[in-house]
Parts: structure tokens; C-alpha cells; sequence
């Protein structure tokens, strides 16, 4: 039988939305129909559809994509600082789960802005925050961190450094994307290990797909990796529960 995955982190690349170069950087077409056919060797039980710094704030492209993979797969986008409470509403019923801060490639949610930003975000609609960033700020950005009613990080933090942090962090309930191995300067079956040790419920696994930038894309056994040495009731955490109860998929917001 396939293997069951909820991915937790994927892009949808499709050219008839708008696209914003970032740093000069646009990326090659990704449309969902290209998902499926790369994910075709997985049971895929339903994702994650995040938005990339080079999809600016439009969202025209997520509600499509949305539509198009079914009631299994919600979002995380790019908002303006200044949306409206309303606005914010408006997402969450159209199925978005969270706010990104993409610390890493610029272009978003600036710190300054964050912790009031995701309070609003989570007493008005519900919605977490997500990082990307570089664990070598994790010391700086900790009281923000801590700040925020509740968030995760992309790609295990992207570098070594700072990891006492980042596991005091996963104590008070932060969760930890288990995505884009290619694109990490760190050794991804201990940082896997000693997230899982901390909190079992930490991990979400994704596939990163179509790992725009990395220096290497996804591969099929790194969702092996991914759980290796766990029992199968971990493995599926990692796989599927931990993310599916994270997003409340299939939950009502309150």
C-alpha cells in the first residue's frame, strides 16, 4: 500500500495568477495538476498549500488551488500588516489556516509587526503564524516567539545554530516542519530526533514540493527519513496527525 502522507508544506507555482520576483528570482510553473502527478506514488490524505515570497499577497491563486485539490487541504499566505479583521475572516472560511513571516527571503511581515499582527490573527480568525527564518536569529526572535499565541517554523530552522532554543521553544508548544532537507545546513536525523524527543506532537511532515531554490528537490525516501528509528503510531503522527490537528482540518474555527 502507498504510503499515507498529510503534506504540511507545498507550493502551487500557476502562471495565470501574479507572480513578484524576488531578489530576481521567479520560479518555473508548479500547477496542482504537476502535484498530483508528483506525489502520484504517495496517499496523499490532503496538504498544505503555502505561500512563497514570490506570490507577494495575492491570494487569488491559493483560493483556486484550494478549490481545485478539495476540502482536505487548507492554506497560509502572505497578508498585508494592515488587512482588515474582515479580511482575515474571509481566509479563514475560504480554508486558511495561518499567516506566513518569511523571515528568510524578506518580503513579508516585518518583526516589528508580528506579535500583534498573529494575536489579531488568532483571536479574529483562528489563524497561527509560520516562520521561515534562519536558526541563527532564533536567540533574538525567542521573546517573539514566545510571544505568539501559536506558530511553527519551516524547515527544522534551516541551521544548527541555536538549537537550546529552538527545543525550549518546542516545549511551550511550537511545532517544527520536517520539510525541505535539501535546502538545510544542518544533520536532519538528529534535528529530527531531538525535536521528536522533546514533543512528539512537534513534527510536521511535507514535501517542500517544488523545493524552489534548494539545492537539492524532494526526494521519495525522505519521507522515510523523516520517521526512521519511530514506531508506526510516531510515524504517523509525523506524517499525518500531528499536522492534520495542528490545522484543525476538518474542524470548525471558533
Amino acid at each position: 500500500m502507498p504510503i499515507q502522507v498529510f503534506d504540511s508544506h507545498l507550493h502551487v507555482i500557476d502562471p495565470r495568477f501574479p507572480l513578484v520576483p524576488n531578489d530576481g528570482y521567479l520560479p518555473p510553473r508548479f500547477t496542482v495538476d504537476d502535484y498530483r502527478t508528483r506525489t502520484a506514488a504517495f496517499d496523499v490524505i490532503g496538504g498544505v498549500v503555502v505561500s512563497g515570497s514570490f506570490q507577494g499577497v495575492d491570494t487569488t491563486y491559493l483560493l483556486d488551488a484550494l478549490d481545485r485539490l478539495g476540502p482536505s487541504f487548507v492554506g497560509v499566505v502572505n497578508v498585508p500588516t494592515d488587512i482588515a479583521d474582515d479580511g482575515l475572516r474571509v481566509l479563514a472560511a475560504a480554508g486558511v489556516r495561518g499567516i506566513r513571516c518569511n523571515l528568510y527571503r524578506g518580503g513579508s511581515t516585518a518583526v516589528t509587526d508580528l506579535v500583534a499582527l498573529g494575536r489579531r490573527a488568532w483571536d479574529v480568525a483562528g489563524m497561527h503564524v509560520e516562520l521561515y527564518l534562519d536558526a541563527a536569529d532564533l536567540a533574538e526572535l525567542e521573546p517573539v516567539l514566545r510571544a505568539l499565541p501559536r506558530a511553527s517554523v519551516d524547515h527544522l530552522g534551516m541551521m544548527h545554530a541555536h538549537r537550546d532554543v529552538l527545543l525550549r521553544l518546542v516545549e511551550r508548544g511550537l511545532r517544527v516542519k520536517a520539510t525541505g532537507f535539501g535546502r538545510v545546513d544542518l544533520d536532519v536525523r538528529e534535528t529530527l530526533a531531538a525535536v521528536h524527543r522533546v514533543d512528539p506532537r512537534a513534527l510536521l511532515f511535507g514535501t517542500d514540493l517544488p523545493s524552489t531554490r534548494a539545492r537539492r528537490p524532494f526526494r521519495d525516501e525522505d519521507v522515510a527519513v523523516a520517521v526512521e528509528g519511530l514506531d508506526p503510531d510516531d510515524a504517523r503522527a509525523v506524517l499525518v496527525d500531528n499536522a492534520v490537528a495542528f490545522y484543525r482540518v476538518g474542524t470548525p474555527l471558533d
